[in-house]
């Protein structure tokens, strides 16, 4: 099973911009692609964005369209989600998930995953 390790997270301003990493390792050739999840208190766990290894396609949620942007490294196993414009509401833990079954083409859903990073803290201060 692919271990997946987030980083990257911290207290930004609003308007700031922060780059989370999530970084594979174990067997890296199992997964197709790397997703990122966030979670806030009281809500359930958001999918946020996702990319697929071959080419690089990418879905990304309504609510962060325009300011969050996720690349991957294969080289390096480690996928990025660059965050721009932060505001408030992006506060919460950010994970990174993985499946061998799973390409990213569309709604994200936490269920389909299977391997989950331990979650990297973002909070958003107004």
């Amino acid at each position: 099973q692919v271990q997946l390790v987030e980083s990257g997270g911290g207290l930004v301003q609003a308007g700031g911009s922060r780059r989370l990493s999530c970084a594979a390792s174990g067997p890296t050739l199992a997964y197709h692609a790397i997703a990122w999840f966030r979670t806030a208190p009281g809500t359930e766990r958001e999918g946020v964005s996702c990319i697929n290894r071959s080419d690089g396609t990418t879905y990304t949620t309504d609510s962060v369209k325009g300011r969050f942007t996720l690349t991957i490294d294969n080289a390096k196993n480690t996928a990025y989600l660059q965050m721009n414009n932060l505001q408030p509401e992006d506060t919460g833990i950010y994970y990174c998930a993985t499946d061998p079954d799973l390409y990213c083409e569309g709604r994200l859903s936490a269920g389909d995953f299977t391997s989950w990073g331990q979650g990297t803290q973002l909070t958003v201060s107004s």
